[in-house]
């Protein structure tokens, strides 16, 4: 399988992409110094450092992210970049290159997969499709010098008015360095690939970066492979003017174990329907109905940005295409994407005000067909749907920020969407054609008694209008699939007042860093996905009855010296999640998909070049999995202990060696989501066992 991840394509653009960084590196030799370093001391508007990052962070009056992916040592998955972040909770689901499930307050964690609730960006452009969805699988993080995230209504893009925020990948330049390798393998045959090639000269500077995973998987039926070529190109007049240019390349492909009742994950964590001789494995055999996913995207996006701190104007453009074909395996749905969008913005300070100005416009064309799956081949049969889909929004953005003291600002903001949601068959003619106009405005406060301290708090709406993945809704029967059928789901949008307060503070000169956001959302009319009795999802509404999520986000992290050589580094997040039904059918219930609390933690002794120590990634109250509460289906709480050998020399070379779940705990990593649910149905996705896993990185 490994061997496949390197196809034609992927080298084809890796070849093509890497002449013009081959020759900027070229260019570097002859015409000036190479400079081989972690952007420190650059001014960089584009390609910012981490500290600008976070300088800039610190004015938003609200709950952030921060995190460093360079800095890890394994980056298998997106919840190796992201674990130890508070409020951003991600729920492995096979463990290798798959659709893990990432949530920030509760936002999207009701579609399954979860593909809509929180605003991705590759460097500060949306990577969502024009109508809020997204494959969460095609992230790649290896490439990312760092990650940010707004949680919440704290987010500054035009288009990010959801409940969940956004977040923002920003892609390693030329800057970062000539070039980078890293070689990744472990348990149930994961091996992974990454190299890359940059170069920086006066005015330009380049990188290329090719990266392949495979995966065997830890369950029966959940291989996986990713390819990926991300490649970006800079050029700067002067500190005035920057350009970037950036492209993509990302195929993925990966098999769905599907879920399995509660009692397997105990009996046989790796077995997938079909491996017993029940009534349910011969009608839902993973074998035969061979579910899985294969998607395709190819991504072109360029950015300017001129001008100085007092006024700075930036323009960026870009364009996508998608292929995916995802078997549930009942049906299979195929869609063909084009996504552009354009997005204007103006930043400027006048005495003691910050003001900025923003407009987005992005336009999806979709082709959507539904099959019905072969429960012997699990080919498709007949097509029961074949839908014109076309998505387009429109956004504007006005903020102002007024240092009213000096140490208080007052942060005012207001984002106007307008946002169109058609869709026809082109079966029998039938259309749904929606488009909403919202307003989302937002007022916070900061306050920065001194360096290192600061205080916030904020009152904020948000609004998520529904993706095609509920609007488009196929109902297959697996006992009779030649009774497929289809429909359009007309939807509101989901709606919310958010209250939020917080802190963060820099202790003992940096050895003691802390975080704390508490905040309370009255939601409306959210967005409830739900999936039958197999598991497989069925239809989405908007729940009349309302909707309140409120938690607490909490991080801690620093280094502590305990000898004349040695240090200890810690980090701590702890994400607090109380979401509940306010009326209707479910009034006072816990809402099924997310833990009321997530813990993770990690100590690292650190001595010269080693660094070594346990973690863990606590879960220590069961959790509904469906929205009844139904108790003999809650998700059992688990503690997952780790233990890391990391080794790092002179910031070239790095080993490291991981091990995971330590004690091969039997538990579920997820499940699928129901209103009301029993023990005897499928619904849990058995989380992987004890691992190993090693590797190296060299950067030069």
């Amino acid at each position: 399988m490994f061997p496949n991840a390197f196809q034609r394509p992927l080298l084809g653009l890796a070849i093509a992409a890497a002449l013009p960084a081959a020759a900027l590196a070229d260019d570097e030799v002859v015409l000036t110094p190479v400079v081989v370093s972690d952007r420190q001391g650059q001014a960089v508007p584009l390609a910012p450092t981490a500290g600008q990052a976070r300088a800039k962070l610190a004015r938003v009056p609200g709950g952030t992210n921060l995190a460093e992916p360079q800095q890890e040592t394994r980056l298998a998955t997106l919840r190796d970049a992201l674990d130890y972040q508070p409020g951003i909770i991600i729920q492995d689901f096979f463990g290798g290159a798959d659709q893990p499930r990432l949530s920030i307050r509760g936002s999207g964690i009701q579609s399954n997969p979860v593909n809509r609730g929180v605003l991705l960006l590759q460097d500060g452009l949306p990577l969502n499709e024009a109508d809020g969805s997204f494959i969460i699988g095609l992230l790649e993080p290896r490439n990312s010098a760092f990650i940010t995230a707004r949680r919440g209504a704290n987010a500054t893009t035009p288009g990010a008015t959801t409940l969940g925020g956004e977040l923002d990948f920003q892609s390693m330049t030329g800057a970062d360095g000539r070039g980078q390798l890293r070689l990744e393998g472990g348990s149930f045959g994961r091996q992974a690939l990454q190299a890359a090639v940059g170069g920086q000269g006066e005015q330009l500077d380049g990188r290329l970066s090719v990266s392949a995973d495979n995966y065997d998987g830890y369950r029966h039926h959940s291989g996986s492979t990713r390819s990926s070529v991300q490649a970006n190109t800079g050029f700067r007049l002067g500190d005035r003017f920057e350009n970037r240019s950036y492209l993509s390349w990302t195929d993925l492909q990966f098999d769905i174990p599907t879920v399995v009742p509660r009692d397997r994950i105990d009996s046989n964590p790796r077995g997938v329907m079909g491996d017993g001789n029940t009534a349910q494995d011969k009608l839902l055999n993973v074998y035969s109905r061979d579910p899985r996913r294969a998607a395709r995207q190819l991504r072109l996006a360029n950015r300017s940005q001129w001008g100085d701190d007092a006024l700075r104007q930036g323009f960026g453009v870009y364009w996508q295409n998608t292929d995916d074909r995802f078997n549930n395996q009942t049906s299979t749905t195929v869609t063909g994407s084009e996504t552009v969008g354009a997005q204007w913005t103006l930043d400027g300070k006048w005495r003691q005000l910050d003001y900025r100005l923003a407009l987005a416009w992005s336009r999806s064309d979709m082709d959507r067909e539904l099959y019905a799956t072969s429960p012997k081949t699990g080919q498709p049969m007949q097509r029961f749907g074949n839908y014109a889909l076309q998505a387009e929004n429109r956004e504007a953005l006005a903020g102002l920020g007024w240092q009213f003291a000096p140490d208080w600002q007052l942060v005012g903001e207001v984002k106007w969407s307008h946002v169109v949601r058609d869709a026809r068959s082109r079966d029998d003619g039938s259309s749904l054609d929606q488009s909403w106009d919202y307003a989302t405005p937002k007022i916070g406060l900061n306050w920065t008694p001194r360096p290192g301290l600061r205080g916030y708090a904020n009152i904020s709406r948000s609004n998520e209008a529904p993706t095609y993945w509920e609007i488009v809704s196929g109902e297959v029967s697996p006992q009779n699939p030649a009774g497929a059928r289809a429909e359009l789901v007309k939807l509101g949008v989901q709606k919310a007042t958010t209250f939020e307060i917080g802190t963060e503070a820099e202790l003992l000169a940096g050895r003691l860093n802390g975080s704390l956001t508490a905040y309370y959302s009255d939601v409306d009319d959210e967005l409830i996905s739900t999936t039958d009795g197999y598991g497989i999802r069925v239809g989405t509404y908007n729940y009349a009855g309302g909707t309140r999520h409120q938690g607490i986000e909490a991080g801690l992290n620093g280094s502590l010296p305990v000898t004349a050589s040695g240090a200890i580094d810690y980090r701590l997040a702890w994400t607090y999640s109380d979401f509940r039904f306010r009326g209707g059918e479910f009034a006072g219930n816990q809402i099924a998909g997310v833990p009321r609390h997530l813990i993770s933690a990690e100590l690292l002794y650190r001595t010269g070049d080693w660094r070594f120590g346990p973690n863990v990634r606590w879960l220590p109250q069961a959790t509904p999995t469906d929205h009844a509460n139904t108790s003999s289906i809650y998700q059992d709480p688990y503690a997952l202990l780790g233990f890391k050998v990391d080794y790092r020399r002179n910031k070239q070379l790095s080993l490291f060696l991981q091990l995971d779940n330590i004690t091969d705990e039997r538990y579920a990593s997820s499940y699928a989501i129901r209103n009301k649910a029993t023990a005897a149905q499928p619904g849990f996705l058995p989380g992987n066992g004890f691992s190993v896993s090693a590797g190296l990185g060299y950067r030069f």
